[in-house]
């Protein structure tokens, strides 16, 4: 598969879930033993889990959730798990930051939110697809981890975190120059050989 096709084929790419990871996914559920029990059986069968309780949820379109991957890597703190679906990316973070985040958004963007795409906050009373511990195949329709969980209590990013990640996103998609565009009509003097 082309690079143009899979845009997460780097540096972020993890072969699955570790047991404790697992567990920790599990523990947002109901009747976490049963899912531990389902992935036992089939470690390759994604399952639907809460948010709220081990976790929320921020979906991004797949471009701009890499940039802001990017931006926690290279220059911020770091992320939590991280995995794609359906040509979007999902940034797992602390519970309670989905529904702080919008209004976090809305304030740093002063209603200049053009640059930053529609984020789809996923917190108390919304279920997520969580992709599979073992990612079957490589393909932008299906789920799979670029941050695989590997502990039973990993770091999550909190609402603060994930508005400076989309700010700096978005400015890096944004290219600002402080001088105006050059006037492509205009007629260049070549001045270095005034007397």
């Amino acid at each position: 598969m082309s690079t143009r096709e899979e845009p997460f084929s780097d540096r972020f790419d993890v072969s699955g879930v570790t047991a404790d990871g697992a567990a920790w996914l599990a523990s947002a559920g109901t009747y976490p033993r049963s899912t531990l029990a389902l992935w036992e059986e089939r470690p390759t069968a994604p399952v639907v889990l809460p948010c709220g309780t081990a976790f929320d949820v921020v979906s991004t379109p797949a471009i701009f959730g890499r940039r802001m991957l990017d931006r926690l890597w290279d220059e911020g703190p770091g992320s939590g798990p991280v995995a794609t679906l359906r040509g979007r990316m999902l940034l797992f973070v602390a519970p309670g930051a989905a529904q702080r985040l919008p209004s976090l958004l809305r304030w740093e963007e002063f209603g200049r939110t053009g640059a930053i795409p529609p984020l789809l906050c996923h917190g108390t009373g919304d279920a997520v697809t969580v992709p599979a511990p073992l990612s079957a195949a490589k393909s932008a329709l299906t789920s799979r981890w670029l941050v695989a969980p590997d502990t039973r209590h990993p770091w999550l990013p909190g609402p603060e975190v994930l508005v400076w990640a989309a700010v700096r996103a978005a400015r890096t998609a944004v290219r600002i120059s402080i001088f105006p565009p050059a006037d492509q009509d205009a007629k260049v003097y070549d001045v270095s050989r005034r007397r």
